[in-house]
């Protein structure tokens, strides 16, 4: 018999292997085919398997539940629309678009401009950490599908949102300015080489530059938000 169950928690290749890894080896299952992009697993089993049975093999933020329409895959199942690459990172194009606005507010009576790069670049990275803080626990596996420095130490994943958060107080305090600068060189310059390596790998992942909580995928937004930070620093220090 076959069944198709909806998985929630799941946000990259990795969770998606990780959980039909673990369905798969649960007792009298012939075989699991776990779909990141429609959350779902579709369990071939011997016999019928309680609910519990999956659940209890699956870490705690994974959830497991039983799929009302079973016809998903055929014909006669209703096409879900796909969303262009604008609609997908709306959320992104939001935030920097606010936090320039913001930036403009507070600079706009100012002779120079370099005062408001400090700014943008404070409130960019404590936006953008403050939505990696609400998931802790899964950002870093998101992170280091695509981060070469996450993928050989993991604890950097963890590290990553404090960082970013330190860097934000660092600029927007005016406190240790050109440390913050070459750190930024330095973090932002890493993540870039694996964004740019699975773009060109043509990968398809989830970018976790905004966490966990909003599901952006990784595409050439993602290089050109890294590289606005990079383009400031360089000009910052050079200034």
């Amino acid at each position: 018999m076959e069944h198709t169950y909806k998985i929630s928690g799941m946000t990259c290749n990795g969770c998606r292997a990780d959980v039909e890894k673990r369905l798969q080896a649960v007792a009298d299952v012939q075989k699991a085919t776990v779909s990141l992009e429609n959350e779902q697993a579709v369990i071939s089993m011997n016999s019928h398997i309680a609910l519990d049975t999956f659940q209890k093999a699956l870490p705690e933020k994974y959830i497991i539940q039983e799929k009302k329409n079973v016809f998903d895959n055929s014909a006669f199942a209703k096409a879900e629309p796909t969303k262009s690459k604008l609609e997908q990172l709306k959320p992104l194009f939001l935030i920097l678009g606010y936090i320039t606005v913001a930036t403009i507010l507070l600079n706009y009576q100012r002779e120079s401009w370099d005062e408001a790069m400090l700014d943008f670049m404070g409130m960019f990275y404590i936006v953008f950490s403050f939505f990696k803080m609400l998931d802790l626990k899964g950002f870093p596996e998101s992170f280091r599908m695509y981060d070469p420095l996450a993928k050989v130490l993991p604890i950097y994943g963890w590290l990553y949102p404090f960082l970013e958060t330190a860097l934000g107080l660092m600029f927007l305090m005016r406190f240790e300015i050109e440390i913050a600068l070459i750190a930024t060189l330095v973090i932002l310059g890493i993540t870039t080489i694996g964004v740019t390596k699975t773009l060109l790998d043509k990968k398809s992942i989830q970018c976790a530059c905004l966490g966990t909580a909003l599901k952006l995928p990784m595409t050439e937004a993602t290089f050109i938000e890294n590289a606005i930070m990079i383009i400031m620093a360089v000009a910052m220090l050079l200034s």
